[in-house]
């Protein structure tokens, strides 16, 4: 008789406190019929692949779902493989607030960093 054991695999991506509070806030402030926060990596800008955060209305299977504090996570199936290994920031200071990704996947840049090239 064999067993099946199941093992736990990290998460695709890291979620710091901050970022799991923002999710938390938009969360609070989501439109009717809001399930979730999504990432995903819309191809666009000048080095092909860009970070999107949107809300989520329908589960889909292929994605990645990430339970925090606050609400659920989504990260998109079709962009996990850009993403593993990858934190996720919220940063705040006197100009800008915005998702800050760390991913040891991209391989560059654009110089605005609105889109990275793996």
């Amino acid at each position: 008789m064999t067993t099946t054991q199941t093992r736990n695999r990290p998460a695709a991506i890291i979620l710091t406190p901050s970022s799991e509070a923002r999710i938390a806030d938009l969360m609070a402030r989501a439109p009717e019929g809001a399930i979730g926060v999504k990432l995903s990596t819309p191809r666009r800008g000048c080095s092909g692949l860009a970070y999107s955060v949107d809300y989520v209305t329908q589960a889909n299977p292929m994605d990645e779902r990430i339970e925090t504090p606050g609400g659920t996570f989504f990260v998109d199936g079709a962009s996990v493989l850009y993403l593993i290994g990858s934190t996720m920031d919220w940063v705040e200071d006197d100009f800008t607030a915005g998702f800050v990704f760390t991913n040891p996947n991209a391989k560059g840049a654009c110089g605005c960093g609105e889109s990275f090239t793996v």
